[in-house]
């Protein structure tokens, strides 16, 4: 590991350099260089920090199709071998034939895409510096936006382009990304998957998953024929990044108006090794998209009969919970915005906000079927049916327009700071030439993410917390789902505990601990039983206490689904007693995870959170899943805790000691009881 890393806090401050042929951004761990005389085109992306050279050619820093023409953003002839670029090469080289020509370059602040109010510990928008190159052509004016960040491995980009001609353009397609990097793998035969090279690239046009790389439609690694030298014989390693939407944008530019890519961030990684792989993706959403910390304690009502909820405000309040969320099938529907159902809600919001809580509730969007003249259109049947959850709302029919606006009415007519999004937009296209908001086929999916992004951008500003089961962060969402079966909460609650540790083991992989939400069904969720549910609580108080400990655990919070938090002096106090416990190390519960052993059920599974920045250095949370007392020895990393020579370590709340690191860790025995769960706090 370097001697100064950026995970552990180390400092890098942005700079942007210029000469007459060339901008250098870099920030002592990556570096990006644009040639910009004679022609434009990166030259260089690698890792300062290990050498590690990540392009192999050239390309274009942009490409257009305009009325169904393809127009370069920059761009060159191509050097004599596509497997890697000598100096020599990068001289010589000539402008492409059909390239914007570059008119201006300007240093730029880093831009802010979101309205956010950061909070204590945070910016917004991230520290760095940024460049824009301004292309022309007859009737065309292209602006590239690039962006590196203090402390961070990554380069932002995003393409702005107007209309300065007379008639109005159509642009069919965009590529606002596009590297020739240099293959992860090479392979002479075909290969079922190919490991792609070692970067992570993020956009703000993510749908369809709850995962980076599950949701990255807009993410995607191409051939490059061009690339005679390759290994594989048919030619077919993926090794071109191309960033563009799915689809389209099929958009038409009137004269002096704009169109905005979509963003892309492009990390460079430093290793192969999971854990520091994913936590370098952890942190660069943690900078990008701050709002993704904010990680409170959730109730989920699943009723909306004012004497209820007013009784499940009081005790999240007493318990120390921080939301509450009027549930799916609590009879809800933030659709209707008539004066009663709207003075309703605010009194309740009022009560909610009086007792230090945010209130708020569910809606669904598109896992659903409205009519044939509001759903998308299936191109291929030119008949609804076939969407990616069989029916769905187009968002740019009248139905869709009217939902936002409705949704929009009640959310600022109540003053409910929270929105649960279910069924977000999955990326649907639509057929339909009907539809007053988009078009055709072409244009239909770049205008429904648009007018997803637009309300999420929306509610941000509002800062309405946003639990959206889809990875919409970087259009302002602040949670999805941790990732799970919700069938599996239907099991006998025993089983429940495991499957739980292991959704979180593994989620805490792509998100950090307050970016994914779990579930606890206090009362039945889609069948199981007394057996599955909790409710009594205080007949179940071992589980109830268990699923505290598993969430809380990870730094992860659930969705407690029911109508209250306790039904005796007894419950109330352990789920007080548990909150508390949380809260008390909340900073470093929440801070990332290292993934140590993942639960199977047969010995001790336990994680560490590690954060040198704390006064807490670490925390070990073990838990035994076996059906009698365990006694194992562990040992436990200290790399992310700022490799102490030694820490003084104590189990829970007893006397510590202190223990000196061996080759970067310590070790020492413990004895759980029999299915619980114990802690170890590091200073």
């Amino acid at each position: 590991m370097p001697a100064l890393d950026w995970l552990l806090g180390a400092k890098y401050p942005a700079q942007i350099v210029r000469t007459d042929n060339e901008v250098v951004l870099t920030n002592g761990l990556v570096e990006r260089r644009l040639r910009i005389s004679p022609y434009v085109s990166s030259t260089s992306f690698r890792r300062i920090d290990t050498g590690q050279e990540f392009l192999r050619s050239v390309e274009p820093e942009g490409k257009l199709v305009i009325d169904g023409k393809e127009i370069l953003i920059g761009g060159s002839t191509s050097p004599p071998n596509r497997a890697y670029l000598l100096d020599e090469w990068v001289a010589q080289l000539k402008p492409a034939n059909n390239a914007m020509s570059l008119a201006s370059v300007e240093l730029c602040s880093v831009d802010k895409p979101i309205p956010y109010q950061p909070q204590t510990g945070q910016s917004w928008p991230p520290k760095g510096k940024g460049v824009l190159l301004t292309f022309k052509s007859t009737n065309l004016e292209a602006k590239v936006r690039l962006e590196i960040y203090d402390n961070l491995p990554v380069i932002g980009k995003q393409i702005s382009l107007k209309n300065i001609g007379t008639n109005v353009v159509r642009v069919d397609k965009f590529s606002s990304e596009r590297l020739s990097i240099v293959e992860g793998e090479s392979s002479v035969d075909m290969i079922n998957r190919w490991r792609l090279p070692n970067v992570t690239v993020a956009t703000s046009m993510a749908f369809g998953g709850m995962t980076v790389e599950g949701a990255n439609r807009a993410v995607h690694w191409e051939i490059d024929p061009g690339f005679e030298t390759q290994v594989n014989y048919e030619k077919q390693t993926p090794c071109v990044l191309d960033v563009h939407p799915p689809t389209g944008p099929g958009f038409d530019l009137a004269p002096g108006k704009t169109l905005d890519s979509l963003r892309s961030y492009v990390l460079l990684h430093d290793t192969e090794e999971r854990d520091r792989r994913s936590r370098s993706v952890r942190t660069m959403f943690r900078k990008l998209a701050p709002w993704v910390e904010d990680n409170p304690l959730i109730l989920h009502i699943r009723t909306v009969e004012d004497k209820a909820v007013r009784e499940a405000i009081d005790q999240a309040a007493e318990c120390g919970f921080e939301l509450v969320i009027l549930s799916f099938g609590s009879g809800l529907d933030m659709e209707d915005t008539s004066p009663a159902t709207i003075a309703k809600y605010r009194a309740l919001n009022d009560y909610a906000e009086a007792n230090g809580l945010r209130l708020g509730g569910y809606s669904l969007l598109a896992s659903r079927r409205i009519d044939d003249e509001n759903d998308v259109i299936n191109p291929t049947t030119g008949k609804i049916g076939g969407a990616i959850f069989g029916n769905s709302p187009c968002l740019c029919s009248k139905w869709g327009i009217g939902y936002f606006e409705r949704v929009q009415k009640f959310l600022e007519g109540t003053g409910f700071r929270v929105l649960e999004h279910d069924g977000s937009y999955p990326g649907d296209v639509c057929a339909s030439t009907k539809h007053p908001g988009h078009r055709d086929l072409s244009d239909s999916q770049w205008k429904q993410y648009a007018r997803i992004e637009e309300f999420y951008s929306w509610c941000r500003n509002r800062d309405i917390y946003l639990n959206v089961p889809d990875y919409y962060f970087l259009a302002g969402s602040n949670k999805t789902g941790m990732g799970y079966r919700e069938t599996n909460w239907s099991l006998p609650r025993n089983q429940q505990h495991l499957h739980s540790r292991q959704n979180l083991f593994d989620g805490t992989y792509d998100k950090a601990p307050s970016m994914g939400w779990m579930f606890v069904p206090l009362v039945e969720y889609q069948g199981g039983g007394a057996a599955a549910t909790i409710e009594p609580l205080k007949e179940h108080l071992t589980d109830y206490e268990l699923h505290f400990a598993n969430t809380l655990g990870y730094g992860a919070q659930a969705c407690w689904r029911g109508l209250r938090l306790y039904d005796a002096p007894e419950t109330k106090a352990m789920v007080q007693r548990m909150v508390a416990w949380f809260k008390r190390y909340r900073q470093i519960l929440e801070s990332d995870v290292v993934h140590l052993r993942r639960p199977d059920g047969r010995q001790l599974d336990y994680v560490l959170h590690a954060n040198p920045n704390l006064k807490e250095k670490a925390i070990l949370v073990v838990y035994n899943p076996t059906a009698a007392p365990r006694t194992e020895s562990i040992t436990v990393p200290l790399y992310y805790a700022g490799n102490p020579a030694s820490v003084r370590v104590r189990e829970k709340e007893a006397k510590s000691k202190v223990l000196k690191s061996k080759n970067g860790a310590v070790s020492f025995s413990t004895t759980v009881p029999a299915q619980g769960w114990t802690y170890f706090v590091m200073e």
